[in-house]
């Protein structure tokens, strides 16, 4: 069965390439049947898509945006190591970081732009532990970045 393919297909979106490694670290690490997948910004080829702060150059629903790309950044590159994204079982931790204006506390509320799109793909499956993070820069200006723990 497709299920996640279906879902993706539902959604009306559409898997990127993968992006590309941007130093010295796997995109994607496999212990036992746990995938860690290495940081992921909004990006597209490679470039950022959405830069700058939540709560200054960004607002709360761009920042939402921003951390659904890193989601189907994090599924392309599962895809990429896997062939298969029904492989996957479920998500068990997801770790956001939002570059955040002074006086920012939304963090969680940005993130759920992600937690609720990977519970739209599996269900509560798709639900996991999760941190969301205020920091004052990212790598190149990107408003978020995520990585994941997946159970296959």
């Amino acid at each position: 069965m497709d299920h996640v393919y279906e879902r993706l297909k539902e959604l009306n979106l559409i898997l990127p390439k993968p992006p590309p490694v941007g130093g010295i670290y796997k995109p994607v690490r496999q212990m036992g049947n746990c995938l860690y997948v290495s940081g992921q910004g909004p990006t597209k080829d490679g470039a950022p898509v959405i830069t700058g702060k939540a709560g200054a150059e960004r607002t709360l629903e761009e920042a939402q945006e921003a951390a659904r790309i890193c989601v189907l950044n994090g599924l392309s590159v599962l895809h990429g190591y896997l062939g298969d994204l029904n492989k996957i079982r479920g998500l068990i931790k997801m770790l956001a970081f939002v570059q955040s204006a002074p006086g920012f506390n939304m963090q969680p509320k940005v993130i759920d732009g992600a937690s609720a799109l990977l519970r739209d793909i599996w269900g509560e499956a798709g639900v996991g532990a999760r941190s969301a993070i205020g920091v004052n820069e990212l790598p190149g200006n990107i408003t978020v970045e995520i990585e994941f723990i997946f159970e296959v």
